[in-house]
């Protein structure tokens, strides 16, 4: 008799006992699949339909499904082998006459040869070029390729600790890459490459980064060099044309001195300490690398910190310090974490703040992790407000306006962005060159496309010709980019859009704001598992969150099917009503046609045109899967 094998990655395919393709209904394959990756024997018929076509209200999916079978008991039949057994409610699996590249999932080897065969089966995709559009296939298939990554780290994580030999150290580090090309958010594995690809040295370290963002400038400016070599000019009424960058007009900035203060411990271990006192001391030689900051050397921090007899303030002012890096340990038993908040001495202004765990066991290894993104955190933090305070000390009318037109911005209305948009435009006759109001003028067109939802390209071109002039007027700032990003993003040039916002966070890695653009676009991109993990560590970064990030969150969440989630996000928001329309598809696909119709009447006061098929033609959304769940839900809600 002969045996047979199913194929799930890099292709689904039924192989023969040489290894040769077998003709077989791709649905029938994909129902095999289902049921060897649950461990299911059975399930029921109507599980199945909907698996395959989705949810529908007219019986089709059940005659599609009748068809499906009868197809397949008749290739069953030619080949001699009964892989599904049919009942009239429920679809049986015969185990014993299939094998599956799928056995490793149940697999108990030895933890560095199981490693070896997940990186083996997993560099190819699992159910690759599967051609089923439903929703509910889309989103299981999502959480079968997390559940595969979940196991590989897992494995990778016991089998990291036992990796000796030059060959199973390889191995380890082919399997953490792999982890971090389909994941790089993942901190569990920035730690683990850390300490495997063991730098030279924190400075090398940072010199590299920094190298490596102005190659990404120069490479992205020469790009648009040719694809744009005159940079268009926006003006509205009032306004002022633009000649020179930011950089050449604005003053000469003294470069700012910082300290960072040994760690206060308010905790019972004193070895907790000693090993963030040696973090500080990580990071100040991490900051040596920069040309940005003047760090005062570790011992004279010791020393300041030390002084009892003298007012630290007359302390800083002595030395000339312009920021201070202040810095606590706190918790027992174990578990404890490093407070960091950087002020401006001059103002007493929190700057920026964070809170970083600590795990006593593995502090050590932590170390170089946590000293880098502090680091990079607090370099491009200082850089930004050393960059804002410079206009408010020479044009303080036209900060003060910007930062009336970024209140205005706050809160995603109509009214309300026409207010920032005036007030922006105020500033720049004030100071014509200045970044970030010509970056936030972007965003109020691009906001306003959003919200109007009537496909007018023109505020888009307006958004990323401000977007372009921000870039210009300071090139080695994230907000430009992030502009452009979302302009090129709903424009449909998802490529570019990422493209840009990945610029973006690299010149900012702990800026709250690109992070989350960089997460909208991702949920654009049909990526909405990576994109919430993206506005999850925004939100982290700024609790505080506008509705955009909720709004971001929401959107990301009802791709993945997760509508009480969706829910849940929008009733944080500030003024939920900007999301009517996801609100009324979530209870829509929740069953409750009660509450999504009062979301669609409330929708419809604000946008009495709105179309569902329009709108989908025009909001850029990369897999078809993604779109389709849109629309069901808006049509099952009354659209």
């Amino acid at each position: 008799m002969m045996t047979f094998s199913l194929r799930t990655f890099g292709g689904l395919k039924l192989l023969d006992s040489d290894g040769h393709d077998v003709a077989f209904p791709e649905k029938g394959l994909l129902i095999l699949g289902y049921l060897l990756a649950g461990s299911m024997e059975r399930e029921l018929r109507s599980t199945i339909a909907q698996f395959l076509w989705g949810h529908d209200d007219n019986g089709s999916a059940q005659v599609n499904l009748r068809k499906l079978v009868s197809r397949i008991k008749s290739r069953q039949a030619e080949l001699g082998v009964q892989f599904l057994r049919f009942t009239e409610t429920v679809i049986e699996l015969e185990p014993s006459s299939l094998a599956s590249d799928m056995s490793f999932i149940d697999g108990t080897d030895e933890p560095l040869s199981k490693l070896a065969q997940l990186v083996e089966t997993m560099e190819s995709e699992f159910l690759a070029g599967a051609n089923c559009q439903s929703p509910i296939f889309r989103r299981w298939l999502r959480a079968q390729k997390d559940g595969h990554a979940g196991l590989l780290k897992e494995t990778l994580t016991i089998a990291a600790a036992r990796a000796v030999a030059k060959e199973e150290i390889a191995l380890v580090k082919e399997a953490a890459l792999l982890i971090f090309s389909a994941d790089p958010e993942d901190a569990d594995i920035h730690r683990m490459l850390l300490k495997i690809f063991d730098a030279a040295g924190e400075v090398e370290y940072f010199r590299q980064i920094f190298e490596g963002r102005g190659e990404l400038l120069a490479s992205w400016s020469r790009l648009r060099a040719k694809s744009s070599p005159v940079l268009e000019q926006v003006r509205e009424p009032g306004s002022m044309p633009m000649f020179k960058t930011e950089a050449q007009t604005a003053p000469k900035i003294k470069i700012p001195r910082l300290v960072l203060l040994p760690p206060s411990n308010y905790s019972r271990k004193s070895s907790g300490a000693m090993i963030a006192e040696s973090l500080i001391e990580d990071i100040t030689i991490g900051f040596c690398a920069l040309n940005s900051l003047q760090v005062i050397a570790p011992y004279t921090a010791v020393q300041i910190s030390r002084q009892k007899n003298e007012d630290p303030l007359v302390t800083f002012e002595r030395h000339d310090i312009a920021y201070v890096l202040d810095t606590r340990l706190s918790g027992q038993d174990g578990e404890m974490s490093l407070f960091s908040q950087l002020i401006e001495f001059a103002s007493s202004e929190i700057v920026w703040a964070e809170r970083f765990s600590l795990e006593l066991s593995s502090l050590v290894h932590q170390r170089r992790d946590i000293s880098r993104r502090i680091a990079l955190s607090v370099a491009s933090q200082i850089e930004r407000h050393e960059m804002m305070r410079s206009h408010f000390e020479e044009k303080p009318t036209a900060y003060h306006r910007y930062l009336m037109g970024r209140r205005y911005l706050n809160r995603l209305t109509l009214p309300n962005l026409q207010r920032a948009r005036k007030e922006l435009i105020a500033s720049l006759e004030e100071s014509q060159n200045f970044a970030l109001a010509l970056s936030s003028i972007a965003r109020t067109y691009s906001k306003e496309w959003l919200l109007t939802a009537r496909g007018d390209v023109e505020l888009l071109k307006a958004a990323e010709k401000y977007a372009m002039q921000a870039i210009a007027a300071r090139h080695n700032m994230a907000d430009g980019y992030r502009e452009l990003g979302v302009a090129k993003v709903l424009q449909g040039a998802i490529d570019e859009s990422v493209e840009a916002l990945e610029l973006a966070e690299t010149l900012s890695p702990h800026y709250a704001d690109v992070i989350a653009d960089h997460a909208d676009t991702l949920t654009h991109w049909s990526r909405p598992g990576l994109a919430l993990r993206k506005i999850e560590r925004a939100i982290e970064l700024n609790p505080l969150s506008p509705d955009s990030y909720l709004w971001t969150a929401a959107g990301a969440n009802y791709a993945l099917g997760e509508f009480d989630a969706t829910l849940s996000y929008i009733n944080k928001m500030a003024d939920g009503s900007l999301a009517d329309r996801l609100s009324a598809a979530s209870w829509a696909m929740l069953g409750d046609k009660e509450k999504a119709g009062f979301f669609v009447h409330r929708a419809r006061e604000s946008n009495p045109d709105f179309d569902v098929d329009k709108w989908l033609s025009v909001v850029p959304i990369k897999e078809q899967w993604h779109k389709d769940i849109y629309r069901e839900g808006l049509k099952k809600a009354g659209f």
